[in-house]
């Protein structure tokens, strides 16, 4: 569809004699109800029908009371579900024809021409087949009597949009599926539970995670907890692993670790084929070593519990999309699937990636495990080899010479000291002697600096806070002192941990090199912090973490509300001047406003939003959520707010507020910021490897080009490295936030799943891409 068109067209008036059907489908995901209160509310803005169809397509062959109409209401308080509200269910009646007839039976009845379907592949190749055979169903309808030709024309093209809802995130060409962060939070959270009990016994713990064919839950909780080893079947061990492995448990046994843990999915195999069982790993290293071992199989924990911040915002972000591509369709569009690579929505041809999908697992049938781990995405394959990388126990006998100090500068934030283990214990791999510096420019001022190796780091991936310590302090006023300290300790290069200070630290250091020579060694930013406001990348490490603790307090704040009802609470939230996180945790926790400094408002905006809530007071959902960024404007304060609120809903609501203040900085890290951590560590040092001996001259280091000062940040797509220097100009160094911030454009999905009658830009939205060319590298 041309953009063009797009523009022109006003969407809330795009679904007008249109009707839409959203059906749940195969195993179920936490997440999946964000998907299905974002297609009915956004399906219900553009003015179209919506139904929700109950068990899946169980509930499309039967019909009647399974196929019922959908209302704004009867999607609220699903966001922080687990599971599907909609009921999921294996159908073999849709597998026949006869079945399938009868579904399109139902579907033309009620004029609907429009299906969501979330699931897994085996969901979405159904609904392809029901729409590739559609026209022929018809004509076996009308010659049985059971339509008539009218009925048949009117709904003579059926349109079908996947969103894949599946924990394993086993779906080629799609970054992460709905239900796989969760699925890794409840992992991660077992994981944190048994290392304590482990430690306390000096046990190996082996932990079975589900994957039948997929080992993505596997290899990202080995990464984000650090295990002694990993079985995956994408990628199975050599032959001989049995005494590699008891080899690397004695080993770490000898270094001083308590504990083991050794992660494997429940697909696991070996180079033969043959099934890898935990009771077979058990036996090996209870008969070899006589280990105290233990084995969990976590089963169906996976699936429960309530939804990550990061799935809500997947799920609804992706219902918007699937709206726009299901009313943007025409006969000609291929099904497609919606997703999010990076930050980005896309929409991907549904075959294409069903194909790849089942490549995989004949890659994998066949013994050519290379080609099957290639074909998972070149995100899947970095983790893996990051975790390789990161998995080795001997150093190198070689040593480079080289010396590497790291630090944490500003606020302490969860996921610092994964950043920080990663980068300690690649440097160690590549032959550097890796120095920890305390407190930050204050601690390289003050040589409060000391070696550090892999026994001080090992366990840290899991701790919240800095265990460096970390301080706001920047290098300015501390210039001579941090020169003479980076000559006395021979530090070759630099590794700075943090947020807006440590990009603004950054910038102070390598302007001093014009005076300094010290200074002119190599620098990475690494970007940690809650607030999301360094230049240079789109996520910092912490920020998940942050986003996760805002959303399950609005989320005890919402039920509170439901309980006492004709309640309003108003919240401030941490951020800086930066409103990523009112943003974000307003989209996860359905808020019905959030305040931020980057969208200016005025006392207009405010009357209209206590009008939109006095409006909401007469729906059976009497509460309201609002979000405030702590700086967003200097006169309307918190206390102006909640003074405003409760005068203007007297006799109609009551306000309260909650500051949730330094609750947002602790912590243990979620997942994806334990992942994201130790990806940026490791790569930190990959890349100052590469910078020092591009820097090595005459026999000494000597770097003064600006790409040898560079942020770390994730781009879109990927990890990427941009000079200090460049960024200068894209930054507001008053308010401390980036010139530019994606994630100002999904505010709008927020303010239309709250009800606000306003615009969405849909010429924004995604075109149809090919698998082949979009391999990103964002969550996974």
């Amino acid at each position: 569809m041309s953009k063009d068109f797009k523009l022109t067209m006003d969407p809330t008036k795009m679904g007008i004699g249109r009707s839409i059907a959203v059906l749940t489908s195969g195993g179920d995901a936490q997440g999946m109800n964000a998907a299905v209160r974002a297609t009915v509310r956004v399906g219900l803005y553009t003015g179209a029908k919506v139904f929700f169809v109950h068990e899946g397509y169980q509930g499309l062959v039967d019909g009647g009371d399974h196929i019922r109409p959908a209302t704004w209401e009867s999607v609220s308080m699903m966001l922080q579900l687990g599971g599907t509200v909609i009921g999921s269910a294996r159908c073999k009646d849709f597998r026949s024809r006869e079945g399938r007839m009868k579904a399109a039976c139902n579907l033309v009845k009620l004029g609907i021409t429009n299906l969501c379907v979330i699931g897994g592949d085996g969901s979405l190749t159904g609904a392809n087949e029901f729409r590739t055979e559609w026209s022929g169903l018809l004509s076996d309808l009308v010659r049985a009597g059971k339509i008539t030709q009218e009925e048949a024309k009117k709904s003579s093209n059926l349109n079908i949009v996947g969103m894949v809802g599946s924990i394993d995130n086993d779906f080629c060409g799609t970054d992460m599926t709905i239900g796989t962060d969760s699925a890794l939070h409840r992992i991660i959270e077992v994981v944190d539970a048994i290392t304590t009990t482990a430690q306390s016994h000096q046990r190996t713990f082996i932990l079975e995670v589900m994957g039948r064919h997929c080992g993505y839950l596997a290899l990202v909780s080995a990464l984000a907890c650090g295990a002694d080893w990993v079985f995956i079947p994408e990628m199975p061990p050599d032959d001989g692993w049995e005494n590699h492995l008891c080899r690397r448990l004695t080993d770490q046994r000898a270094r001083g670790s308590r504990l083991n843990v050794i992660i494997v999915a429940e697909g696991a195999i070996s180079r033969d084929g043959k099934p890898i069982t935990s009771d077979q790993i058990k036996k090996l290293v209870t008969d070899r070593l006589g280990f105290d071992t233990r084995t969990t199989i976590l089963g169906h924990v996976q699936r429960g519990g309530t939804p990550s911040a990061f799935d809500r915002i997947l799920g609804s972000r992706m219902g918007v999309e699937a709206v726009m591509a299901l009313l943007e369709a025409t006969p000609d569009t291929p099904a497609c699937v919606v997703s999010l690579s990076g930050n980005q929505a896309v929409r991907l041809p549904l075959m294409e990636c069903v194909q790849i999908t089942k490549d995989v697992t004949t890659a994998m049938a066949s013994g050519r495990f290379d080609d099957a781990l290639k074909l998972r995405g070149k995100s899947f394959e970095n983790n893996w080899n990051t975790y390789k990388l990161l998995a080795h126990i001997n150093p190198p006998d070689v040593k480079s010479n080289i010396n590497v100090a790291i630090m944490n500068i500003g606020a302490p934030c969860a996921g610092m000291n994964a950043a920080v283990r990663a980068a300690v214990k690649m440097g160690i791999i590549q032959g550097h002697s890796m120095f920890a510096v305390h407190d930050g420019f204050d601690g390289l001022a003050h040589g409060q600096i000391e070696p550090i190796n892999w026994t001080t780091v090992s366990g840290w991936t899991g701790k919240g806070g800095s265990m460096l310590g970390t301080k706001r302090t920047l290098p300015g006023k501390l210039l001579d002192e941090i020169s003479e300290n980076i000559a006395k300790f021979n530090i070759h290069a630099l590794v700075i941990i943090g947020g807006f200070e440590a990009y603004v630290g950054g910038l102070e250091m390598v302007q001093a090199r014009e005076k300094y020579e010290e200074m002119c060694i190599p620098m990475v930013v690494i970007p940690a912090t809650v607030s999301n406001n360094v230049p240079g990348s789109d996520f910092s490490i912490g920020a998940d973490t942050a986003l996760n603790t805002i959303t399950s307090t609005c989320d005890r704040i919402k039920q509170s509300a439901a309980g006492t009802k004709r309640r309003v609470f108003i919240v401030e939230t941490m951020g800086g001047y930066c409103g990523y996180l009112a943003t974000m945790a307003g989209l996860a926790a359905g808020a019905d406003a959030a305040y931020i400094y980057e969208e200016k408002f005025n006392i207009r905006d405010l009357k209209t939003n206590v009008e939109h809530l006095v409006e909401k007071m007469k729906t059976t959902v009497k509460r309201g959520l609002i979000l405030r960024n702590e700086n967003c404007n200097a006169n309307y304060t918190t206390d102006f707010i909640f003074n405003l609120y409760s005068e203007e809903g007297k006799g109609i609501f009551d306000s309260r507020k909650n500051i949730l203040g330094h609750m947002q900085q602790g912590g243990t890290p979620t997942p994806f910021d334990r992942n994201f951590a130790t990806k940026m560590g490791a790569k930190s040092i990959l890349w100052l490897t590469e910078k020092l001996k591009e820097c090595y001259r005459h026999g000494r280091i000597f770097a003064n080009t600006p790409d040898s000062a560079c942020v770390l940040g994730m781009r879109k797509r990927s990890l990427t490295f941009q000079p200090l220097a460049d960024l200068k100009e894209d930054t507001d160094f008053e308010h401390r936030i980036p010139k530019t911030q994606w994630w100002l454009k999904i505010r709008p999905i927020m303010k239309i799943l709250a009800k606000y009658d306003i615009k969405l830009d849909t010429s924004e939205h995604a075109d149809m891409e090919h698998v082949f060319n979009k391999r990103g590298d964002h969550r996974k």
